[in-house]
């Protein structure tokens, strides 16, 4: 056989594996359509009826102001004509239209006049609708930000990069593989629809592309504890002593522990093992609808405070250093008034909060998924079930960084017809965790919508008041610059509610780059300033910044809390070795 004749038979054979994808994945999809009609699971979330509401009253309020939309129109009429002088002008080449923005980088959408134009009227439009958005008046401030965002969400999904006969990155690609990319992608997309049960699920990464205990999480230790909702992992030393101390890390539950140990480099758990630390982390459980009715008082009492007397028994001290993160730092906080009420705040020595809300005036952009219809609608669906679908707060945290989350691997799997590259970080984003429906109504309503945490005595758990002013242990608190899930301003001001002295960091970056920033990377640096005024922008103005990770100055800072050294602690048997079982569950693949 000929090379020829053999590049075709090869061509062929790729063509007929991706016909075969093809209708695996539309059989898939249909079987899991007619399984969801069947038992009625049309859950939608974010939900299209409350995004209309919204959409109603800003129209309703713009009518009412006709002089500013006749403005409005003659500035968009203008603004387009210049647009459309600008590419026919000589230069017009060479002059991007926006030179941040990385969706255009193509030299195809400058070389062509017709995607040229196409691209800048796009880019103006983008912008004239979200300034018509906030030139309105007599909005709420809560409709507007959600029609700002979803504005927003409709101009990125309207963006001609995001389909294939507009984006020449796509064209190219599909002509020099003789239109297999296109396949491909189709395959991609029946698959990741499938996989949603007909609602997309977009992959980030492969399902397959690691395995936990294997290539994540894998720094050695055992399970010495479990209960229905966590197991607790000492980590075995890699020193012959160790501070005094042990260090007991509370991580979030939204998420699972292993953002912590990604791998060896980046691992922040074997880098505070090496530091000399005895290090505990909480592995939360995954949880079914048999869970319904745990509450955000069993996380407290079955979590830190359980953790906190099996350290005790194992390793004879009574004091320990303690560290949360997101969610885990308010629940620790939370743990910590719980302690201040009983009189037993001194079984801690300090506190690190890793981009943690205390305070939930600022929420950022997260607050447009926060109202009462919303929440009702949330409970509604987690009463059927007996928890929230991990996969709906991937979806939320998604939209808020759509170009890059959403629409970047939509182009590059479905238009390109591209394997997702592995990455362990967007591996991690997508494992999910499912929360308990009561648990999560409370924290929903009591902290995000009505902000009581910050009130003192506004809240009880396990029968206690909780007061932020008590907790009056040394606390060192970790916000980042580009955090869009906990942003810095907001826990900014939470840091301030707590009565002992806090050390506040502002590192670069977002909620976990910002964090998972070992000390060699020699990346983003960090701002400090020993006072906490009033005014967060104050605080950024008078803060000294510092080059590479601020991760030894941690190091630095809790070792003044940690004690004497003492001969290190290994591990007893336990139940299993680390990471255990619990982190290995994965929540349901549907996001019904």
């Amino acid at each position: 056989m000929n090379r020829e004749a053999q590049t075709n038979d090869n061509n062929a054979a790729r063509l007929a594996l991706q016909w075969q994808r093809i209708a695996v994945a539309a059989n898939r999809l249909s079987t899991g359509l007619l399984r969801r009609q069947a038992e009625g699971d049309h859950f939608l979330f974010p939900d299209p009826q409350q995004i209309a509401q919204a959409y109603w009253r800003w129209g309703m309020a713009l009518v009412k102001d006709p002089a500013r939309l006749m403005a409005t129109q003659q500035r968009w009429t203008a603004e387009a004509l210049g647009a459309w002088q600008q590419v026919l002008s000589p230069d017009s080449v060479s002059e991007a239209s926006d030179a941040t923005d990385r969706r255009f980088k193509h030299p195809g959408w400058h070389e062509n006049l017709t995607l040229d134009f196409m691209h800048r009227g796009y880019l103006l439009a983008a912008r004239q609708a979200l300034s018509a958005v906030d030139d309105v008046e007599g909005l709420d401030p809560h409709t507007r930000q959600m029609v700002r965002f979803y504005t927003r969400q409709l101009a990125d999904a309207l963006s001609p990069t995001n389909f294939a006969a507009t984006n020449p990155a796509v064209l190219e690609r599909a002509v020099e593989t003789g239109g297999e990319s296109l396949l491909r992608g189709l395959a991609n997309l029946l698959e990741d629809l499938a996989e949603g049960d007909g609602q997309l699920r977009l992959r980030h990464v492969a399902p397959d592309a690691f395995e936990v205990g294997r290539d994540l999480a894998t720094t050695p230790g055992r399970v010495v504890y479990q209960n229905r909702l966590m197991q607790l992992i000492q980590y075995s030393p890699t020193s012959e002593t160790v501070h005094q101390r042990p260090l007991l890390v509370v991580p979030p539950w939204i998420n699972k522990f292993y953002i912590l140990d990604l791998n060896e480099k980046k691992s922040f758990i074997r880098w505070a093992v090496a530091q000399g630390h005895t290090v505990f982390v909480i592995s939360w459980v995954n949880p079914g609808p048999e869970l319904a009715d745990t509450r955000f008082d069993d996380y407290l009492a079955e979590g830190p405070i359980a953790a906190m007397d099996v350290i005790r028994e194992l390793t004879g001290e009574t004091q320990v250093n303690t560290l949360g993160y997101c969610i885990g730092g308010t629940l620790l906080a939370c743990t910590l008034s719980w302690l201040a009420a009983r009189g037993e705040q001194e079984r801690v020595s300090s506190a690190t909060f890793f981009t943690t809300l205390l305070d939930f005036s600022d929420v950022g952009e997260l607050s447009v998924f926060i109202d009462q219809d919303q929440i009702q609608l949330l409970e509604a669906q987690m009463a059927r079930k007996g928890y929230l679908q991990g996969a709906h707060l991937g979806q939320a945290f998604n939209l808020l960084q759509a170009n890059d989350l959403i629409w970047n691997y939509a182009i590059n799997s479905y238009l390109l017809g591209r394997d997702s590259v592995p990455f362990d970080l967007l591996y991690w984003n997508g494992d999910n965790t499912c929360m308990p429906a009561r648990m999560q109504s409370w924290y929903l309503r009591h902290l995000y919508l009505e902000n009581r945490l910050r009130v003192p005595g506004a809240l009880q758990l396990a029968g206690r008041p909780l007061d932020l002013g008590s907790i009056n242990v040394p606390a060192y608190f970790l916000s980042t610059a580009a955090d869009h899930i906990a942003p810095w301003r907001g826990t900014y001001h939470g840091a301030r509610l707590l009565g002992g002295p806090v050390r506040f960091v502002l590192g670069g970056s977002g909620h976990v780059a910002g964090v998972i920033n070992p000390e060699d990377s020699g990346k983003y640096g960090y701002r400090l300033h020993d006072q906490l005024p009033s005014d967060p922008d104050r605080w950024f103005r008078a803060a000294q910044e510092q080059p590479g990770s601020w991760w030894p100055d941690w190091r630095h800072w809790v070792a003044g809390h940690a004690g004497e050294q003492v001969p290190a602690r290994t591990p007893p048997a336990g139940l299993e070795p680390a990471p255990g079982s619990y982190v290995r569950v994965r929540a349901p693949s549907g996001v019904g």
